[in-house]
């Protein structure tokens, strides 16, 4: 009697499902699923972000106060590296700048474990901070080098997904190892973290686009002062900063101010859980939505819905309502982040992409030490409730200047040497991934030395 055979588990999905995936995947090349895979790697290891706080105050018995400063100057590494990281990027290559901030994060974290005195712990946070971010620019240019600009805001969907993706598990699994060995945990992101750098290593060629002498000369000319003066690019990273800030608040004055409220933490980690539940399952079909929209409109939507929805968050007074405005400020994530990505590469010189990346990631580190400082200030001062109209009235302005800078962007708009006084931009090649020319990189590293 012959043996049934069974469906393949895609063809247990509804045929529209199928199709939507099959379109969300399709015609991406192997090198960004292979990049794909070291961001998801990467977040699936993720533990000091996560249990930082926890560590300094539970395990080693620091103040709260303690705690905050480690955390500044955490953040205060990442700024620092995202200029440095974007200028690398472009100098040295992508390929070259990721294996640097992997292998040196992988062996900051490690060390981090083994630090007792509160100095060191704080000096090599810095560390760990400043290497954890350097790999950004590089990650995100080289993603624009080997998709095409049609595809672009797909792939970065999909990034995005794979890093809320890998969170989301390694937040659960992290809080069980930290209940055993904390040590444990600050290894285990040691040796993820270094599994990307060996895939990276193995699987990714440079992608850098081959230059020309003019290019060359071009590429000498950008410099972090070109990008300064780029009045368009510039806005919109102001602007981006304003957006950071307010997402911010999902994890550092949500928690406070539902605890002020006499909710649990697990209050606070059943409602916050529901962002990340939310990216995963709607990241996708959304971005499907959105990828050949205005840019303008699109990031106006995303920064109007991120203030209002917390803006609404003065009304939540219980943990469902709660959850239903996270679903709002949520919604505004998933239209964001794929579309300010893709908006800076889409504002950047081809030969500039590392500094131009860098400085937008510069905006986010930026947010990511303000916020803090922001929610404790207005909380203590005048209470939840101004936090929360705040973010209204930033998210409002946001929305405003967006909708003044990018309205109407064309899909391959670039800026005018007139417009920003940088240098004339060439038209966008055609990557051609090769093996990397270990001679090129010996000699790019004794050029930048």
């Amino acid at each position: 009697m012959p043996v049934p055979s069974l469906p393949s588990p895609s063809a247990l999905l509804p045929r529209a499902v199928r199709t939507a995936v099959r379109r969300s995947v399709s015609g991406l090349p192997r090198e960004f699923w292979w990049l794909w895979t070291s961001t998801l790697v990467n977040r699936l290891g993720g533990f000091v972000a996560t249990f930082m706080a926890l560590y300094l105050t539970l395990e080693r018995g620091h103040s709260a106060s303690y705690a905050g400063l480690v955390a500044a100057l955490h953040g205060l590494g990442g700024v620092i590296s995202s200029l440095v990281a974007g200028v690398l990027t472009d100098r040295l290559g992508r390929r070259p700048t990721m294996l640097i901030a992997q292998v040196s994060t992988a062996l900051s974290v490690a060390l981090l474990g083994f630090m007792t005195h509160p100095v060191a712990i704080a000096a090599v946070a810095f560390l760990v901070g400043a290497s954890m971010n350097a790999s950004r620019p590089a990650v995100q240019a080289m993603m624009a080098d080997i998709v095409r600009p049609e595809d672009r805001v797909r792939a970065f969907s999909l990034n995005y997904w794979a890093i809320n993706l890998g969170f989301a598990v390694s937040a659960m699994a992290a809080g069980f190892i930290a209940q055993y060995s904390y040590l444990a945990g600050f290894l285990g992101e040691a040796v993820m973290t270094l599994t990307c750098a060996i895939l990276v290593f193995v699987k990714l060629p440079e992608s850098r686009p081959e230059r020309s002498a003019e290019e060359q000369g071009a590429e000498d000319a950008v410099s972090l002062g070109t990008v300064l003066r780029d009045g368009r690019f510039m806005g919109v990273v102001v602007l981006s900063f304003l957006a950071a800030l307010v997402f911010q608040q999902g994890s550092v004055g949500l928690p406070v101010a539902m605890g002020r409220e006499g909710f649990s933490p697990a209050d606070y980690g059943l409602v916050i859980a529901v962002n990340g539940v939310l990216i995963v399952a709607l990241q996708i079909p959304v971005t499907r939505f959105i990828e050949h929209r205005d840019a303008g409109r699109l990031l106006t939507l995303s920064t109007l819905l991120a203030g209002y929805g917390f803006g609404l968050t003065a009304f939540a007074g219980s943990v469902g309502v709660f959850a239903l405005t996270v679903c709002v400020w949520t919604l505004a994530e998933i239209i964001n982040a794929p579309t300010q990505t893709s908006l800076v590469v889409r504002l950047s010189p081809v030969h500039g992409r590392g500094r131009y990346q860098g400085m937008y990631t510069l905006s986010w580190a930026v947010a990511a030490m303000v916020a803090p400082l922001m929610s404790g200030v207005v909380l203590d001062r005048w209470g939840a409730a101004w936090l929360w109209g705040a973010c209204a009235v930033i998210g409002t302005v946001a929305a405003g200047g967006y909708w003044l800078l990018v309205r109407g962007l064309g899909e391959e708009s670039r800026p005018t040497p007139a417009a920003t006084g940088s240098v004339p931009l060439t038209p966008e090649p055609a990557v051609e991934l090769t093996a990397p020319k270990r001679d090129g990189e010996r000699d790019a590293l004794r050029k930048l030395v």
